[in-house]
């Protein structure tokens, strides 16, 4: 049995980054701030999220830098050679598959339904 499933509550770092493909697949990318309360500081963990379709499209609607949200993904590695000096690199990203807008219609700006799941 295997199981990858990350669950985090947060403010989002940036605005998201939106690319639109010519398939009609729209994918959304942006960093989450996550509290982590330790008692010499309280230093936020960042996280990199990946969107995809509508879950992508409802985040460049109403997620802006600051925003809270809650995500529920999976975690999985991007792999690459470093091009200047051919270094293998790889970080963690978590490809998001639902998304909750958590902060007040102030927070948020425009009002839109509170959930959004992607299977």
């Amino acid at each position: 049995m295997s199981l990858n499933v990350v669950t985090l509550v947060g403010r989002a770092g940036k605005d998201p980054e939106v690319k639109f493909f010519e398939s009609g697949s729209v994918v959304c990318k942006f960093t989450l701030a996550v509290n982590r309360r330790s008692k010499k500081t309280d230093q936020p963990n960042w996280f990199d999220l990946e969107m995809w379709d509508r879950n992508a499209e409802v985040a460049a609607d109403y997620v802006r830098k600051g925003s809270l949200i809650g995500v529920k993904g999976s975690l999985k590695f991007d792999y690459w050679q470093d091009r200047s000096t051919g270094v293998d690199r790889s970080k963690p990203i978590i490809k998001v598959y639902q998304l909750e807008l958590l902060g007040s219609k102030r927070d948020n700006e425009q009002a839109a339904p509170a959930s959004y799941n992607e299977f």
